[in-house]
């Protein structure tokens, strides 16, 4: 822990610095290993960047009435964070393509505007509760809606390549075609996972900033984390089939996520994680213990001079 401790903002500056100088040394040509290095950068990059934002997020304690990831410099970072992850992914996917030398400098200015404006005040904890409880709704829902569509779609899939097998396809009742439908089936498992992931870190900054803690056993998040892990999985392995096989296969993914979320939503609105819980109280800040211990103070004297019911 005391060597993650010593990361700072210039480790992944720097790694991220390195990957668009490899990106630009397309221009001179082939470059044997220049593909492995921008993957290792990367991968060092993100790592020491979730790791800084973890341990910046743990080094507020309880007792401060300031909320945990909840200034400007943090969301740019979380910003610039997302922005890696997306770059990451698509050059994963198409390391032919040069999206770096537009990706990678956002990213660095994204990481420059969190020093610019690292003077401005940390959003107080009820504050950043709300903000966070945003996130997390919007999110959530913009991924279950992404769930849903992507099981009609694959539905639609199943049914309309059932139908062309039996030469159907021509009749009144006319669907979209499977090359379409394949289309939409992979956004919205995409849109899905990106979404789930931001509403499950959400929620979870959120239960940290309110509670003082987070609370893995709770049924809501794991049930949402195994949604989320499902998503991953899935995205991953419909990446990974050849296009010949890829739409029937996409489609039985997007049914089995289906599954997926009716369990993962089963869960939430049967425990308390589904409950309005927007008056719940959030963790008293030490100058709140000690405003209301004054106040206690100053009301136990005054009855010792003047008992009460007597002016």
């Amino acid at each position: 822990m005391e060597l993650l401790r010593q990361i700072s903002v210039t480790c992944f500056s720097a790694s991220y610095l390195v990957v668009l100088v490899l990106e630009a040394l397309r221009f001179l040509g082939r470059v044997p290993g220049r593909g492995l290095a921008v993957v290792v950068m990367m991968g060092l990059g993100i790592f020491t960047h979730v790791t800084y934002l973890t341990l910046r997020a743990a080094s507020i304690s309880n007792e401060a009435n300031i909320g945990r990831l909840a200034t400007w410099t943090d969301w740019s970072l979380m910003v610039a964070l997302g922005l890696a992850i997306a770059f990451f992914a698509f050059y994963l996917r198409r390391p032919d393509t040069v999206i770096g030398l537009f990706f990678l400098p956002a990213i660095l200015a994204m990481i420059a505007l969190s020093r610019a404006v690292s003077n401005l005040p940390a959003f107080e904890r009820n504050e950043a509760v709300e903000v966070w409880r945003g996130v997390h709704g919007v999110s959530m829902m913009l991924g279950s809606a992404a769930v849903l569509v992507g099981f009609l779609a694959g539905a639609m899939y199943l049914v309309q390549s059932w139908r062309l097998k039996r030469k159907q396809a021509g009749s009144s009742l006319r669907l979209p075609t499977l090359e379409t439908l394949q289309n939409l089936n992979r956004s919205c498992l995409v849109i899905s996972t990106a979404s789930v992931g931001v509403g499950l870190v959400s929620g979870v900054v959120m239960n940290w900033n309110r509670l003082g803690m987070i609370p893995w056993t709770d049924g809501g998040i794991i049930l949402s984390g195994v949604l989320f892990l499902w998503l991953v999985t899935a995205t991953v392995v419909e990446y990974i089939y050849a296009p010949a096989s890829r739409g029937r296969k996409i489609a039985y993914l997007t049914l089995a996520s289906f599954g997926f979320l009716v369990l993962a939503m089963t869960g939430v609105l049967s425990s308390s994680h589904g409950a309005d819980q927007s008056n719940a109280p959030v963790q008293p800040s030490k100058q709140d213990v000690d405003a209301s211990s004054e106040s206690l103070d100053n009301e136990a004297a005054m009855e010792t001079i003047v008992p009460r019911g007597q002016s």
